[in-house]
């Protein structure tokens, strides 16, 4: 990629005075992340500390990952109808080809279907203009065909789009993404005439890094939300936002899905709290554009 392809966007942030819906200083997204991998690929990473040698099939972490679609994806639904709550869900491409019923599954309970890339191996900043625009292409269409519903919004596998990606998306006709963590507020993106709401995918309270990273028990994780959720609402006194966020090949397991299922009750009794999908956020910031004032960014 040439220097001649990169630019510099603009980036119109929210001020002190910004508020979620209902007038709320402190807003809280769940996101659960569904994922898959092209055919003949596999995870990284998997449960099992001894890493096999290079040029092995790891057999164990594509049993684990699978896990995900058979079981983690349904269990997390469940938790998320039995408080009500309405998610953002990263869905790969792939499980739209493999997996139809249960992405139809997901849509129809009402949760946003965020586009995650064709498979998980696939990372836009490894692939050419031509390839990322054909990348987008895939999965708005694997999508968009099977739910009757292009999704609006995507987040790319670890959150690394590329230097050209978010102006793409929004060529593409995309309303956000989650390709940043350089603020606690969504903001919006302008860059050569198109412009692109960016949500930050906060990592604060996310499963894979604290369990299968750093070994903590489900409970660090509710009490990493705990102390945080008190810290934003106690101690913070601008704006600010927090993502819960599950794997469901990780906390989609009964280890791990109930601490999902009591942060979410721990959201509900917060009347002081706005809680909504990252189309809701950006939606919502783009209503109250006028109020945003232009920064630095790149």
């Amino acid at each position: 990629m040439t220097d001649a392809t990169i630019t510099h966007p603009d980036a119109l942030r929210a001020g002190q005075d910004f508020r979620f819906p209902n007038g709320a200083r402190v807003g809280i997204i769940f996101n659960i992340a569904f994922e898959g991998w092209s055919p003949g690929q596999v995870p990284g990473i998997g449960p099992m500390g001894n890493v096999l040698k290079p040029g092995f099939h790891d057999s164990n972490a594509e049993s684990w990952a699978r896990y995900g679609a058979t079981r983690g994806i349904w269990r997390a639904l469940e938790v998320a109808a039995r408080n009500d709550i309405r998610t953002s869900v990263m869905t790969n491409g792939v499980l739209a080809e493999f997996w139809p019923d249960t992405v139809r599954a997901v849509h129809r309970a009402g949760h946003e279907i965020v586009a995650h890339s064709y498979g998980m191996d696939v990372i836009p900043v490894y692939l050419d203009e031509a390839g990322q625009r054909e990348n987008i292409r895939r999965n708005t269409g694997l999508i968009g065909d099977l739910t009757g519903e292009a999704p609006r919004g995507w987040i790319s596998p670890r959150g690394t789009g590329s230097p050209i990606h978010s102006r793409l998306l929004a060529e593409a006709g995309y309303l956000h993404h989650g390709d940043c963590n350089d603020d606690d507020l969504p903001y919006l993106l302008r860059e050569q005439g198109a412009e692109i709401v960016a949500i930050p995918l906060i990592m604060d309270v996310n499963d894979l890094p604290s369990s299968i990273r750093y070994g903590n028990s489900g409970r660090v994780m509710l009490e990493q939300f705990q102390d945080a959720f008190d810290a934003l609402r106690e101690r913070e006194t601008r704006p600010v936002m927090l993502d819960v966020t599950i794997h469901t090949h990780v906390y989609g397991r009964p280890a791990g899905a109930w601490v999902f299922d009591e942060i979410m009750r721990q959201v509900k009794a917060a009347t002081d709290v706005w809680h909504g999908t990252r189309l809701e956020a950006a939606e919502h910031l783009l209503a109250n554009r006028g109020s945003l004032t232009a920064t630095p960014h790149g």
